[in-house]
């Protein structure tokens, strides 16, 4: 008989073992995982990409933080960002998974298939999490941080211009944005436990 985490488990050599296997096993750093928390401004991707980071145990890469000092200075004034504003953003993200061999959460807003390929391709089998949200909820959220964060309510409408939903895609999963945190990451830990989908 083994015990593990004192529990009262009989593991044994024959087909009973695998059901109590798989309730006790809990997966180690062997279990790498290379995720991208999406979705429009306001949607919560800060929040839960740090609360993934830490429940994963991998480091949190803040997408925001690597915007050019062009880019933030073109959004602070409400200025939409272009695609080739995006380019070297998206590139140096690319590099920065790639720079974590065992595993990371990256927060982007990825909001178009084009930039989403782009960080496949530097990650091959990279997942994504799309927090769905509305626009009016959008615009309520940004707003209530206006002067705390380099994004005005009056680029929301860009953004969801800009969005293409990547529902349908490969390694996507899509949550509602206004759900509870806890109830996010949850569902997030029950997709990863899956087979990672061919891209």
């Amino acid at each position: 008989m083994l015990l593990l985490d004192n529990e009262a488990a009989i593991i044994r050599r024959d087909g009973n073992t695998m059901e109590p296997m798989q309730q006790l096993y809990v997966p180690g750093r062997d279990s790498f995982h290379w995720l991208v928390v999406m979705g429009v401004s306001g949607c919560g991707k800060s929040s839960l990409g740090a609360a993934l980071a830490r429940e994963l145990a991998l480091p949190l890469i803040e997408g925001d933080d690597f915007h050019s000092p062009e880019s933030v200075s073109k959004m602070r004034a409400g200025i939409a960002l272009t695609d080739a504003d995006r380019a070297g953003w998206l590139a140096t993200l690319g590099r920065e998974l790639v720079g974590h061999p065992e595993g990371a959460v990256l927060t982007c807003s990825a909001l178009k298939r084009d930039y989403r390929d782009r960080l496949r391709a530097a990650v091959p089998g990279l997942r994504f999490v799309f927090l769905a949200l509305t626009r009016e909820e959008s615009e309520r959220r940004v707003a209530s941080r206006a002067g705390a964060h380099m994004f005005p309510a009056s680029l929301v409408a860009n953004q969801f211009a800009t969005l293409e939903s990547p529902v349908g895609e490969p390694g996507v999963l899509e949550l509602d944005a206004t759900a509870q945190r806890a109830d996010l990451i949850a569902q997030t830990r029950a997709w990863l436990a899956e087979p990672a989908p061919l891209s």
